[in-house]
């Protein structure tokens, strides 16, 4: 049987390669609008980041993405984010734990 070939993606903020499970998407839309995009199908520009708080935390103190899109993004995006990566990993953390 042949092996599935993983997707990989590049972690905008330390530059590695990682699968793309690992990663979650943030999308500019054509209205410049910033949003994170779990399903990773939202139409615009993409950048991914690792689902790892310390990485979403050091993205909002360099502004990543604000450098990544060329646009100011509100710093409550940031918050949102890191937010957004903590509860993810709790989750992973629940559901690996639960099996």
């Amino acid at each position: 049987m042949a092996q599935r070939k993983i997707p990989m993606r590049k972690d905008i903020v330390t530059g590695e390669m990682k699968p793309k499970k690992e990663l979650v998407r943030i999308v500019k839309n054509k209205e410049n609008e910033i949003s994170i995009d779990p399903t990773g199908k939202k139409a615009g520009r993409g950048a991914y980041i690792h689902l790892n708080v310390e990485i979403a935390k050091k993205a909002r103190l360099e502004r990543t993405f604000d450098k990544a899109f060329g646009i100011k993004i509100a710093p409550e995006f940031y918050d949102e984010l890191v937010a957004y990566i903590d509860h993810q990993v709790a989750r992973a953390e629940l559901f690996k734990n639960g099996k």
